[in-house]
């Protein structure tokens, strides 16, 4: 086999995970493999920030494995691809071939539309966000000089970062446009549930409300809601959802919706280009999260070293975990399915143990559901799920944690 030089833009999970399980699947020398990466800092794994903030992990520790033989280059900015000459453009102005070209940009940050108290007035210090071990280190040095923190956005990365700030002893404040904390996730039960959860960590909430102003010269005095509402505070925290970066691909003219369009070889509209993870629309979904990024390089890997050439990424059925303290949580689907004619809802409450289980189905499958508290019952709930096999005439064993043990 000829030595290939396959090029991946990003150097975060899914560019990681990829670069491993292609150089395992290849003999020595058959490709050659470079990370482009604009950070600084080696692969990690992003999914374990809030745990570095905390101090429960060192940053050292969440560093993810490479390929051996893998070129990494941090802190190098592609910024142009040319997909007819098979080259890429870097920050400094040099080029570089590549045969393949694998495009692992991932996500960035949404930032909301916050003015100053007055027009044209520049943005505050103090306003922070948690997508990179930077932003990381920066938030948590603000963070022991902090005596009140807000973080706008009650979705799983808002209230995971609530929790690391209220860990660090920095009285926290989510700010929610939302009806509820993690509607994407949870039904509104579940919600009220998690929500008292939270409380006991001593964070308080704000829900559907819209944060519109910072109040402050050099550093963010107060935050102010859309209903006049001022919250005093020297640390804001944006935590307001992401969006897949793109701009590279819409450059070269690959073809883009929310993500970089992928088929089911996670081939993009030019020839020897492929999208994974944060920055891939595959069958008209984008995840963000890390098990579909990571099932996605697998079956890359798979299909470019030839150890399966006929390998195919079908879709995710992904779950989401979140650990803070007392909220135990786990979810998957749309919840908002259970409001949707032809669908049924199980629920099983142990109100002595504090759990609670929400189940949606059509049919004979699973199409949503919650677990919040004892998480005993995931595992048999997350298989049929993943699976999507037809459930037993009588699904209730799920919904008993006993029952999943016995």
């Amino acid at each position: 086999m000829n030595i290939r030089r396959v090029a991946v833009v990003g150097a975060g999970m899914a560019a990681a995970r990829f670069a491993q399980q292609l150089l395992a699947r290849t003999s020595p020398g058959a490709a050659e493999v470079t990370l482009y990466g604009a950070e600084p800092d080696t692969p990690y794994n992003r999914a374990l920030l809030a745990d570095v903030l905390t101090g429960r992990y060192d940053p050292d520790a969440i560093g993810l494995p490479l390929g051996e033989g893998t070129t990494l280059r941090t802190g190098t900015r592609v910024t142009a691809v040319a997909p007819a000459t098979r080259s890429l453009t870097l920050a400094d102005g040099t080029t570089a071939p590549y045969d393949t070209l694998v495009l692992a940009t991932g996500a960035a940050p949404v930032v909301p539309p916050l003015r100053g108290p007055r027009d044209g007035e520049p943005e505050p210090g103090g306003v922070h966000l948690l997508r990179t071990l930077a932003d990381c280190r920066a938030l948590a040095d603000a963070a022991r000089r902090a005596t009140h923190a807000v973080v706008i956005g009650g979705g799983v990365l808002g209230v995971s970062a609530a929790r690391a700030l209220a860990a660090l002893g920095t009285p926290t404040t989510i700010v929610h446009r939302g009806a509820w904390l993690m509607e994407r996730h949870l039904d509104d039960r579940s919600a009220h549930l998690a929500r008292g959860r939270i409380a006991a960590l001593g964070i308080t909430t704000h829900l559907a409300a819209r944060p519109v102003t910072l109040h402050g010269t050099d550093h963010v005095q107060a935050l102010e809601l859309a209903d006049g509402t001022k919250l005093e505070t020297d640390l804001v925290l944006l935590a307001c959802g992401v969006r897949p970066r793109t701009a590279l691909a819409r450059a070269a003219g690959l073809r883009v919706r929310h993500g970089v369009v992928v088929d089911d070889r996670l081939a993009a509209s030019a020839p020897g280009v492929h999208a994974i993870g944060d920055c891939a629309e595959h069958r008209g979904a984008v995840h963000g999260l890390t098990g579909p990024a990571w099932a996605q390089a697998d079956a890359l890997a798979a299909h470019l070293s030839g150890t399966d050439p006929g390998a195919r990424h079908t879709g995710a059925r992904p779950l989401t975990r979140l650990s803070a303290g007392p909220l135990q949580l786990a979810a998957f689907g749309d919840m908002t399915a259970e409001h949707t004619p032809g669908h049924d809802v199980l629920r099983y409450s142990d109100t002595t143990r504090g759990t609670s289980t929400t189940l949606v189905l059509r049919g004979d499958r699973l199409v949503a559901g919650v677990l919040l508290g004892d998480l005993a019952a995931t595992g048999d709930i997350a298989l049929a799920w993943q699976r999507d096999e037809p459930l037993p005439a009588d699904p209730s064993y799920l919904l008993n944690p006993e029952g999943a043990r016995a």
